[in-house]
């Protein structure tokens, strides 16, 4: 890979609640094959939810990948690009969005990196530290995890 654009992976979700860890889990495992394969100008960052002020961090890259869990009806993974939004944000912040994010990014300091999300679908999201991933949820996590690699093996 001969890139000179700055990526970052961004995975959110909660650790403590099975599946919904899916998001952290991507880019942890991305971060150690990255870092394998000697690839530079990829930075990886995760956190329990999406805040406003990611948006400040995300105006450093050319591109970012989101990584989620997800709850809808989709088979394995999703890989879909994120089209800016300034749709209406909960009163507490609890539920922005990623492409609430990427608008905040482009009116505050007037850049869009072009951003994806990765979703990748969930089963169980019990309270529970140590129970980990269920088994289908792991199964998803590695394919959307070669899907990435093979894409990144394109840039």
């Amino acid at each position: 890979m001969k890139n000179n654009n700055k990526i970052l992976f961004y995975g959110y979700g909660n650790p403590g609640r099975q599946d919904d860890a899916l998001g952290i889990s991507f880019v942890e495992e991305m971060e150690k094959w990255v870092k394998a394969q000697k690839l530079e100008n990829i930075d990886f960052d995760t956190n329990y939810q999406l805040n406003i002020e990611d948006a400040e961090e995300i105006s450093n890259y050319d591109l970012v990948i989101f990584a989620d869990a997800s709850l809808e009806p989709i088979a394995g993974f999703d890989f879909t690009e994120v089209q800016p939004s300034d749709a209406q944000v909960e009163f507490t912040m609890h539920a922005v969005s990623v492409s609430f994010v990427v608008d905040l990014c482009n009116k505050i300091y007037n850049k869009a990196p072009k951003a994806y999300l990765v979703h990748i679908k969930g089963y169980e999201w019990e309270l529970d530290f140590d129970k980990g991933l269920s088994k289908q949820a792991e199964e998803n996590l590695q394919e959307a995890l070669e899907f990435m690699k093979g894409k990144l093996e394109k840039i």
